[in-house]
C-alpha cells in the first residue's frame, strides 16, 4: 500500500524523538543479541536483585512506541526466556506505568489483569513494576516477581529504585551513542553530497556520488531521477545507479505523469513510498523493468528548490519495508541538495544556450561593425535630403514596414539604420541581409536558419537572420532579388510573425520590424509576375525615396569635406585645403555610382595626396558634365551603361581585384555583374 511519509523538520538530519524511537529498537535488538556488552551489564544489575531470597524473577521490558506495547528483552531468574512468548507479552501489556506498581496477588489483580494472569500461569503470585527512564525519555519497566503473595518489603524499595536508575543510565548512554552516531553519519553524508554538488556540473557524476552516499543509510538497490517536463506534462526518468550489471537494461524514459509513481509523488509534492502492489498498477516501462529486476518498494523524495518542484528522487529496494520512516528526515535533506544540483545544471544549460546565442549575435554584429558602411552619419543640408529625414522621423516611431527606394550607392542602408535608431526597437539588434549577394540555395538558410542535419553540410543548428532580429529590425537589401518560392515564407513572417527553421517542425514566434530596400521598380515587377503583389503591399506600407547624388548637388561640398577628413584621419595624414576647381569638378560630375562612387574616389585621392592640399586625379573621371561627348545617352540608364563599358575597357575587362572595374566603380563584384547582365552589356563591347 502506498503511503505518504510525514514531513520532518530540516533543522537536523532526523528529529530527536524519532532518533530515540529508532535507536530504542536498535537497543532492543542489541540487548537480545548474544555476547553484547550492554546486555552483560544490564544482566549483572538484574542478577544482583536475585541475591536475596525475596525475588525469583527479574526482567527488563522496553517500550515499543509504534505499538504502545512492551518487549521483554532480558531476564534473570529460574524462568527460561523462551517460556514467555514475546508477542504474547506485547499484546498483554498495553499501558506501562510511570511510577511503581505492585501486584500483591496475581489471582485477584484487576488493573493489570492480563499481565497478572500471565505471571500467575508461570507460578508467580506477586509482581512489582518500576519505571526505567530519565526526565527526558521513558525506556520501559523493570519487572520483579515472587512465588509468594503479599506486600513487598519497604526497606527494599531504595535498592530497587537504584537498580532501575542504573539500568536507565546504561540504556541512556547507549541510546545517546546511537543518536550521536546517526546524526554524525547523517551530517557526514550531507557534507559528502554537498561536496559532490559544488565540485562539478556533470549531472551523472553528481548523482552517482549521491547514490553511493545514500546507500549506507537507505540501502537502496536502484536510484532514479524523475524530472517534470511541463511542455509534455510527463516525467523524464533516468535510472542513475544500480548495484549490479542490470543497468544496461535501463535508459532515459519519458512517461505521462499519471502512468508512473514519480508523477503521483510530484503531484502530491511530498515523500511517498509505493509497495509492490502499488507499483504493479503503473504502466510506465521503467517501472515494469524495475519490477522484473526484483524491486518490491520505491520511495520518492520531492526535489524542491527555491519554492519550485522539479520532480523527485527515487530509491528502489528489493524487499518490502526497505525505507523506514525514521530515515526520511535525512533523505529529505539529501533530496533538497539534489534539487539544488538539478537546478544548477538546468540553469547552466540555459546559460550555455543563451551564451551561445549571444556569441553568435556578437560575431554577427562585429562583422557588421567591421564591414564598410557608406558613411557614419547623415551628411548634407539640401532640401531633398531634408525631406528624406522628415520621412524617417515620421516612419520610425510607427513600427510599420518601410520600403527604401533609390539607385545603388545612394545610402539606402543608412536610411534603414536611421529608422531603427529612432524607433522603439533601438535597443534591439539591427540585422541586415543583401538578398542579391547570397546564392539562391543558401538564402533560405540565411533568412530562416536551419536545424542540424537539414541538408548536407548542416552539422550544427544555425539561427537565421529573422531570429537574430527578434525584438529588433531586419534590413533586407535588394529585396527585389528574393526568389519567388521564398516570398510566401517571408510574407508569413510579416503577417503572423512566425516561421520554421529549414528542416525543423517547431514554429518559432518572433517580433521583427522589416525595412527593405531596392533599386528595382517593384510595381513593374509585380505587373510582370516577377514579384508577389501581396508581399509588395506588405512591404510598401511607408515608402521612402532616397534621391541620387546628382539631385543633391548642394550636398557634394559637405560630403567631399566629410570624406576627406574621414580618410585623412584613418591614414594619419593632415589635409587642410580642398582647391575650388576640384570642388567645381566634383559638382559637375553626374556620379552614376552616387555616394559610394564619391566615397571610393575620395579615398583613392587621399592616398595620392602628399601634402596639406587635397589632390584628386580628376582625369580618372574621364569626362565632366561640360565635356560629355555626344555618344553619351540622354537617359540615366544609357549614361550608366556607357560609363560601365568605359570602365571595363580601362580595366581591360577585369572585374574583380584592386584594379578591377568593380573597385573603380565603387561597387561589389556581384553588384557589377548584376548590372552588366541587366543592362545587356556584352563582352565584345569592352574587350578590344
Amino acid at each position: 500500500m502506498q503511503r505518504e511519509v510525514p514531513r520532518h523538520s530540516e533543522s537536523s538530519p532526523l528529529p530527536v524523538d524519532d532518533l530515540h524511537r529508532h535507536s530504542l529498537r536498535l537497543l532492543s535488538a542489541r540487548i537480545q543479541a548474544a555476547g553484547n556488552g550492554l546486555a552483560a551489564r544490564v544482566n549483572g544489575v538484574l542478577s544482583s536483585l536475585l541475591h536475596t531470597p525475596e525475588f525469583q524473577f527479574a526482567a527488563l521490558a522496553l517500550h515499543d512506541h509504534d505499538r504502545d506495547a512492551a518487549v521483554l528483552v532480558l531476564h534473570a531468574g529460574e524462568l527460561n526466556v523462551r517460556d514467555i512468548p514475546v508477542r504474547e507479552l506485547c499484546s498483554n501489556i498495553q499501558h506501562w506505568p510511570k511510577q511503581a506498581i505492585e501486584i500483591e496477588d496475581t489471582a485477584s489483580e484487576s488493573r493489570l489483569t492480563q499481565l497478572a494472569n500471565l505471571m500467575q500461569s508461570y507460578g508467580f503470585k506477586s509482581v512489582r513494576l518500576l519505571p526505567v527512564g530519565t526526565e527526558k525519555y521513558e525506556h520501559g519497566s523493570l519487572i520483579l516477581a515472587r512465588t509468594c503473595s503479599g506486600e513487598f518489603p519497604k526497606e527494599q524499595q531504595p535498592g530497587l529504585y537504584q537498580a532501575a536508575e542504573r539500568i536507565a543510565l546504561l540504556l541512556e548512554n547507549s541510546l545517546l551513542h546511537d543518536v550521536v552516531f546517526k546524526q554524525n553519519a547523517g551530517l557526514t553524508t550531507l557534507f559528502d553530497i554537498n561536496a559532490a554538488v559544488v565540485s562539478t556540473f556533470n549531472v551523472q557524476e553528481i548523482f552517482e556520488q549521491v547514490s553511493i552516499s545514500i546507500r549506507p543509510i537507505a540501502g537502496q538497490d536502484f536510484t532514479c531521477l524523475a524530472l517534470y517536463d511541463k511542455a509534455a506534462d510527463a516525467m523524464n526518468v533516468r535510472v542513475l545507479d544500480v548495484r549490479d550489471s542490470v543497468s544496461a537494461t535501463f535508459c532515459e524514459n519519458s512517461a505521462p505523469v499519471e502512468d508512473c509513481p514519480s508523477g503521483t509523488a510530484y503531484r502530491h509534492g511530498t515523500s511517498m513510498v509505493f509497495g509492490h502492489a502499488d507499483l504493479q498498477t503503473f504502466k510506465a516501462s521503467h517501472i515494469q523493468k524495475l519490477l522484473a529486476a526484483g524491486v518490491r518498494e520505491i520511495c520518492y523524495l520531492p526535489l524542491n528548490c527555491r519554492g519550485k518542484n522539479l520532480g523527485s528522487l527515487g530509491l528502489a529496494g528489493m524487499k518490502p519495508d526497505s525505507f523506514p520512516t525514521d530515515d526520511m528526515g535525512l533523505l529529505a535533506q539529501i533530496a533538497s541538495q539534489v534539487a539544488v544540483a538539478v537546478e544548477n545544471a538546468t540553469s547552466r544549460d540555459q546559460i550555455a544556450r543563451s551564451k551561445d546565442k549571444l556569441a553568435k549575435e556578437k560575431r554577427y554584429l562585429e562583422e557588421e561593425i567591421n564591414a564598410s558602411h557608406n558613411f557614419g552619419e547623415v551628411v548634407g543640408d539640401s532640401a531633398e535630403l531634408s525631406q528624406v529625414l522628415r520621412d524617417i522621423e515620421i516612419a520610425a516611431p510607427s513600427d510599420a514596414n518601410v520600403l527604401v527606394l533609390g539607385e545603388t550607392g545612394t545610402g539606402k542602408e543608412l536610411v534603414a539604420r536611421a529608422v531603427h535608431r529612432l524607433s522603439s526597437r533601438s535597443q534591439g539588434n539591427f540585422i541586415k541581409l543583401n538578398c542579391a549577394a547570397i546564392p539562391t540555395g543558401l538564402l533560405e538558410s540565411e533568412l530562416f536558419g536551419h536545424e542540424k542535419g537539414a541538408f548536407t553540410g548542416a552539422i550544427t543548428q544555425k539561427l537565421g537572420r529573422i531570429e537574430l532580429a527578434d525584438k529588433g529590425t531586419l534590413f533586407l537589401d535588394e529585396i527585389g532579388e528574393i526568389p519567388m518560392d521564398l516570398q510566401p515564407k517571408l510574407l508569413r513572417v510579416l503577417q503572423d510573425q512566425e516561421f520554421e527553421r529549414l528542416g525543423g517542425v517547431k514554429t518559432i514566434k518572433v517580433n521583427v520590424r522589416l525595412v527593405a530596400a531596392t533599386n528595382r521598380d517593384l510595381a513593374r515587377a509585380v505587373n510582370d509576375k516577377e514579384f508577389r503583389s501581396d508581399l509588395y503591399y506588405r512591404l510598401n506600407v511607408f515608402p521612402i525615396r532616397v534621391p541620387p547624388l546628382r539631385e543633391r548637388i548642394g550636398d557634394i561640398h559637405l560630403l567631399v569635406k566629410y570624406f576627406v577628413q574621414k580618410f585623412a584621419r584613418r591614414m594619419g595624414k593632415r589635409v587642410d585645403t580642398i582647391p575650388e576647381d576640384i570642388m567645381h569638378q566634383f559638382e559637375d560630375w553626374h556620379w552614376p555610382g552616387n555616394i559610394r562612387e564619391l566615397e571610393n574616389f575620395i579615398e583613392r585621392s587621399v592616398i595620392l595626396t602628399q601634402g596639406p592640399v587635397f589632390f584628386a586625379p580628376m582625369a580618372e573621371l574621364r569626362v565632366s558634365s561640360l565635356e560629355r561627348p555626344a555618344s553619351y545617352g540622354t537617359t540615366l540608364e544609357e549614361v550608366e551603361r556607357e560609363y560601365i563599358v568605359r570602365t571595363l575597357r580601362d580595366s581591360e575587362g577585369v572585374i574583380a581585384g584592386a584594379r578591377g572595374a568593380a573597385a573603380r566603380l565603387g561597387m561589389k563584384r556581384t553588384t557589377l555583374q548584376s548590372r552588366i547582365q541587366k543592362l545587356g552589356i556584352s563582352r565584345a563591347e569592352y574587350q578590344l
